[in-house]
C-alpha cells in the first residue's frame, strides 16, 4: 500500500487549497479514505471520510462548510478541497485508509495558513 498527498504549500488567510492523495497498492475503490492533520504538539485528528462510491461523506466540526472530500476512483486519488483557510488549519496533512485492520498513512504534506 502506497499513499502519495501532494499539494499543501503557504496560503494567506481566507484562502484555497486543494489536496490530492494517489493511491496504489490495493484495490482503492473498495475502500473508505480519510484525511487527518497534525498541528504541532497536537495529537492527529481525523479531517474528513469519505465512503467507497462517494456517496457519503464525514467531516470534524472544525472544517464543515469549509472543506470537501472527494475521490475519483478512475484515477486512485482522492482530494481535500479546502476553503476559507484559517491559521488554525495549519498542519501537516496526511492521507489514510485501513485495510485488514491495518492503518496506512502517506508521508504527509505540509499547510501553512499564515499572512
Amino acid at each position: 500500500v502506497q499513499l502519495a498527498e501532494s499539494g499543501g504549500g503557504l496560503v494567506q488567510p481566507g484562502g484555497s487549497l486543494r489536496l490530492s492523495c494517489a493511491a496504489s497498492g490495493f484495490t482503492f475503490n473498495s475502500y473508505r479514505m480519510s484525511w487527518y492533520r497534525q498541528a504541532p504538539g497536537k495529537e492527529r485528528e481525523l479531517v474528513a471520510t469519505i465512503t467507497v462510491a462517494g456517496g457519503s461523506t464525514n467531516y470534524a466540526d472544525s472544517v464543515k462548510g469549509r472543506f470537501t472530500v472527494s475521490r475519483d476512483n478512475a484515477k486512485n486519488t482522492v482530494y481535500l478541497q479546502m476553503n476559507s483557510l484559517k491559521p488554525e488549519d495549519t498542519a501537516v496533512y496526511y492521507c489514510n485508509v485501513i485495510r485488514y485492520h491495518i492503518n496506512y498513512w502517506g508521508q504527509g504534506t505540509q499547510v501553512t495558513v499564515s499572512s
